[in-house]
C-alpha cells in the first residue's frame, strides 16, 4: 500500500480510527478483511482527489450513500468528483457507499455509523421506508445535513430533495408514447422494480394519470421486474405479450441499463413490433440502443448539475456558502437519436 498520506488523512477518508489504519498499513494482523479493504479504497480516493488535497481553505467530507445498480452508482460517482474542484469557497472531499438491493437494515446501519463516526452532509439515494426515514432524523439530529438524489424521502428531516421532477417525467412517458403511437392501435407496457423508491411512485403516477386522461383508449400492462435479471425480465415481457398481444409501446421508468435490450429481445421472440420505446437515463447501454433506432427517446437530466446542487446545499448548512436551502428540480431532457451527445 504505497502512498503519500498522512496515516490521519487515511483514517478520516475511511472512517476508521487511526490505531486501525496504521495496524492495516504495517500489517500487524487483527483486523478484519473487511477493514483491510475500507483503507485500500480510503487511498483509491485520496488518489482520485488529489487535487483536492492540495486546496487551501475549509475542508468538507462528504458521504455519497446509494442504492441503486452498479451502472448508476458509478454514474453518481463520476458526476461528484468531476465537481468536487469546481466548489468554492470551501473544499469538498468524499466518501463513498455504495449499495445494489440492500436490505434496509443495512442502509440504516451506514447512515448510523456515519452519524457516530461524523460527516459534513450525506447525499442519499434509498428507498423511502420507515427505518431510512427514521435514520436520517437521527442524522439532523447531530446536525448532518442530508440531501436526496433523485429520489425523495418526503416529510423526512432531509435538508433538501436534488433531482428530476419524477412526477412530471412520467408525464413527458405518456405524451411521448401516446403522440408517437397516433392512430396505430395498441395498448402500453410500462416497466418498473419492485422496490420501494418514491421516484418510481410518482414516475408511475404522472404516467398513469397523464395517459388515462390523454388517451383514453389505451390500457395500461404492468410489468415487475423483481430482482434486476435480464433473464426474469425477458420471461416476465413474453408472459404480458402472451396475454396481450396488442401491446405496441413501452415506457421503462427506470434506469434499467441491459434489461432494455432484453425487453426488445422479448417483442422480437414473439414476432412483435415495438413501435416506441421511451426509457431513462443515458448509460452506455441505452446510448448504443438509442444509437440503433431500438429506443426512442430518453428522459435525461444533468447529474453534474444535481451533484453541484448537493454539494452547495450541504455547504449552506455548514454555513459555507449563503442564501436560503431549498429544493432543486432538475429539468428534462428529451434525447432523441437526433440529439444525442457525442462521445
Amino acid at each position: 500500500m504505497s502512498h503519500p498520506y498522512r496515516i490521519r488523512e487515511i483514517a478520516v477518508q475511511a472512517g476508521l480510527s487511526e490505531a486501525t489504519v496504521d495496524r492495516v498499513l504495517h500489517n500487524r494482523g487483527g483486523v478484519r478483511a473487511s477493514t483491510v479493504q475500507e483503507v485500500r479504497q480510503a487511498i483509491q480516493d485520496l488518489d482520485r482527489q488529489r487535487s483536492q488535497l492540495r486546496l487551501g481553505g475549509r475542508t468538507f467530507l462528504i458521504d455519497l450513500v446509494i442504492d441503486a445498480p452498479p451502472r448508476f452508482s458509478d454514474a453518481v460517482r463520476a458526476a461528484l468528483e468531476a465537481e468536487l474542484p469546481t466548489l468554492r469557497p470551501a473544499v469538498l472531499r468524499s466518501r463513498f457507499h455504495l449499495l445494489d438491493g440492500a436490505p434496509a437494515a443495512e442502509l440504516v446501519e451506514i447512515l448510523d455509523r456515519l452519524g457516530s463516526r461524523g460527516s459534513h452532509g450525506v447525499i442519499l439515494k434509498a428507498p423511502d421506508v420507515p427505518e431510512v426515514f427514521d435514520a436520517i432524523a437521527r442524522l439532523a439530529r447531530r446536525e448532518i445535513p442530508v440531501v436526496t438524489l433523485v429520489t425523495d424521502v418526503p416529510g423526512s428531516r432531509r435538508a433538501a430533495y436534488v433531482g428530476i421532477d419524477n412526477r412530471a417525467a412520467g408525464a413527458t412517458a405518456a405524451y411521448l408514447v401516446g403522440e408517437w403511437l397516433g392512430r396505430e392501435p395498441g395498448n402500453v407496457m410500462v416497466i418498473r422494480s419492485s422496490s420501494s423508491f418514491r421516484g418510481e411512485d410518482e414516475r408511475e403516477i404522472g404516467f398513469r394519470t397523464t395517459f388515462r386522461s390523454a388517451f383514453p383508449g389505451r390500457l395500461q400492462v404492468d410489468v415487475i421486474d423483481q430482482d434486476g435479471r435480464d433473464e426474469i425480465l425477458r420471461a416476465r415481457v413474453a408472459a404480458a405479450l402472451a396475454a396481450d398481444g396488442g401491446i405496441r409501446g413501452v415506457y421503462s421508468m427506470y434506469s434499467s441499463g441491459g434489461g432494455n435490450a432484453a425487453v426488445l429481445e422479448a417483442f422480437a421472440s414473439a414476432g412483435l413490433p415495438c413501435s416506441v420505446f421511451v426509457a431513462h437515463d443515458l448509460n452506455d447501454d441505452n446510448s448504443l440502443l438509442l444509437r440503433t433506432g431500438r429506443l426512442s427517446a430518453v428522459l435525461h437530466h444533468d447529474l453534474n448539475l444535481d451533484l453541484r446542487r448537493a454539494c452547495q446545499v450541504i455547504m449552506q448548512a455548514q454555513r459555507a456558502l449563503p442564501g436560503p436551502i431549498h429544493h432543486w428540480p432538475s429539468g428534462i431532457q428529451v434525447i432523441t437519436p437526433y440529439n444525442l451527445p457525442l462521445g
